[in-house]
């Protein structure tokens, strides 16, 4: 772990905090951040046979996307498993 500069505080590894994500880009599909044409939603996972989790409209912060997609994946995961 690396020390942040500003606050001191520790930092945690993406990988640490969001586990189910960084499985899923590694092994089983993608993610699109933003809105596209496509859809109005702020983050998406894709497998090969197309979106399986679609999030909101928008978020408060990045961490709130964060902890939605991982909550989502990790359901979608469970029931389709």
């Amino acid at each position: 772990m690396t020390e942040n500069r500003i606050t001191g505080d520790m930092k945690t590894s993406f990988d640490t905090t969001y586990p189910t994500i960084t499985w899923w880009v590694k092994s089983w599909g993608r993610i699109a951040l933003g809105r596209d044409e496509y859809s109005r939603s702020m983050v998406r996972a894709m497998d090969e046979g197309g979106m399986v989790w679609e999030g909101n409209s928008r978020y408060a912060t990045l961490d709130a996307l964060f902890q939605d997609l991982e909550s989502g994946l990790a359901d979608w995961l469970e029931e389709n498993e």
